[in-house]
């Protein structure tokens, strides 16, 4: 056998090795430095202060500043009713570091990458909320004092469409639509797993962007033919539209004549830096085409008349609140690295596709101008698509409050607990 294949590991993999070995490095540094502390204290006669901290009542872990406006609105009303909690972020310019107005709302910094998740490994709380997928799969480990995890969608997207295992270790996910549900529950019983606590609450993040579209007396008009803007927001991975289809399929959105806005996933420029190099500097900005990496996508969403993606959670965002066509890519969805293999059916969200818009097809590329043209014009898919809205966010504009609600619930009952 050839050594170079026995020997050889893929990029990704080769990554992912990488950031085990270095979060095990600064899992080892938090170890020594608390053991450490506690040598120090035992010199002592046990005099020094526990050097451990306070336990935070709630803790909100962020990996990235995109995510503030999904906890903002929950913060601000947890902060109402008195809950002090620390909002911990990734981002070193994230909006939530200058937020105002809020007296039981602390934000921090906690540093990039492995940094952040070494202090998150010890951290000290009765409840943390995340968006973030991955607990006690990777870098991020459950730590031993802290007492519920509860896992929050950043949209009323799938829970399938995580990478392996995204979901399995947070003790209770708050969820927007009975498929969430009834997916959690079919990986629970493949895997053996214990039974999380569901609950189905709404999304306050879809809320508060319908608030805004309704302040802003709603999306946009539709132009005239020759001044349509098509955007094209795609998921990240090798099943995404850029990586199948490529610059070839960037040609095509521009021989429509048409406005085009290209907006990656944030992802894409992490894991796929080099492709988005290339891609960008192929075809740079100008009056026909801009790339779009807005923080907040509202906007980008507000100007476009019409969608293309492949798997992203965008499409929900884009149907929902702004009532719009969408037209999705068969990109092939390779299903290996993600939950939705275990269940060995088609994922909630590609299932809807039909009811949400028209697909597009290796066949019916060549046809891109015409598809457009008639998605705009054709109103057939309007029902279904406030069918599909209805299925996927339940209780529209109470999912703030009813979040707050199980989590207030939630840290009442595990203070009394510990308290015995």
């Amino acid at each position: 056998m050839d050594l170079y294949k026995v020997l050889y590991i893929d990029p990704g993999t080769g990554y992912m090795l990488f950031a085990i070995l270095i979060g095990l490095i600064g899992v080892a540094r938090f170890v020594f430095k608390g053991l450490w502390v506690k040598l120090r204290f035992l010199i002592s006669g046990g005099k020094q202060k526990d050097l451990s901290g306070k336990s935070i009542p709630v803790a909100v872990f962020s990996d990235d500043k995109r995510y503030w406006n999904v906890f903002e609105p929950v913060l601000r009303e947890l902060d109402l009713r008195g809950l002090e909690c620390v909002y911990m972020t990734m981002s070193e310019d994230d909006p939530g570091l200058k937020q105002t107005g809020m007296k039981h709302v602390k934000a921090e910094y906690i540093g990039p990458g492995n940094k952040a998740f070494a202090k998150l490994n010890f951290l000290n709380a009765t409840i943390v909320l995340s968006t973030t997928p991955g607990l006690d799969v990777y870098q991020w480990k459950r730590s031993k004092n802290v007492s519920y995890y509860i896992h929050i969608p950043h949209s009323p997207a799938e829970m399938t469409t995580y990478r392996m295992f995204g979901i399995d270790y947070f003790d209770a996910l708050l969820l927007s639509g009975q498929f969430q549900i009834d997916d959690t529950r079919d990986l629970e019983k493949i895997r053996n797993l214990p039974a999380k606590e569901l609950v189905l609450t709404g999304s306050p993040f879809m809320d508060e962007k319908m608030k805004k579209f309704s302040e802003r007396s709603g999306a946009c008009q539709k132009g005239s033919s020759d001044t349509r803007t098509v955007l094209l927001a795609p998921s990240w991975g090798k099943s995404s539209i850029l990586n199948r289809y490529g610059a070839d399929f960037i040609r095509d959105l521009l021989n429509t004549g048409y406005h085009i806005i290209v907006r990656p996933h944030p992802q894409s420029f992490t894991a796929e830096k080099e492709l988005m190099e290339k891609l960008m500097a192929e075809f740079p900005d100008s009056d026909r085409l801009e790339w779009n990496r807005d923080t907040d996508n509202f906007d980008v969403l507000n100007r476009s008349d019409i969608l293309i993606s492949d798997f992203s959670g965008v499409i929900f965002d884009f149907a929902f609140i702004f009532d719009k066509p969408v037209i999705c890519a068969d990109t092939e969805f390779d299903d290996s690295p993600y939950d939705a293999w275990w269940l060995k059916r088609l994922p909630w969200g590609l299932s809807v596709i039909p009811r949400l818009g028209t697909r597009l097809t290796p066949e019916n590329r060549s046809e891109l101008k015409d598809m457009i043209d008639s998605c705009l014009e054709d109103d057939s898919h309007t029902k279904s698509r406030h069918e599909v809205r209805d299925e996927a966010w339940a209780f529209q504009g109470e999912g703030v409050l009813r979040m707050a609600d199980y989590i207030t619930g939630k840290y009442s009952e595990l203070t009394k607990e510990a308290a015995g």
